[in-house]
């Protein structure tokens, strides 16, 4: 019974697929994060720039 149930465990390929998955989603989750990253401080610095030109615009 053990032998069969083992021969049978090694013999599955389903595992190993969902790993791979998982993998790659790993990889994704973290080009997003710093691809995300970037983007926020250009963004930041953006926002800052507009906010301090238009400060200094009402204060003509």
């Amino acid at each position: 019974m053990v032998p069969k149930l083992l021969k049978s465990f090694c013999s599955d390929r389903a595992g190993g697929t969902a790993i791979e998955y998982g993998l790659l989603l790993a990889l994704i989750s973290i080009g997003l994060l710093a691809g995300l990253e970037a983007f926020s401080n250009g963004l930041s610095d953006t926002l800052t720039t507009i906010s301090n030109s238009m400060d200094s615009a009402g204060k003509k």
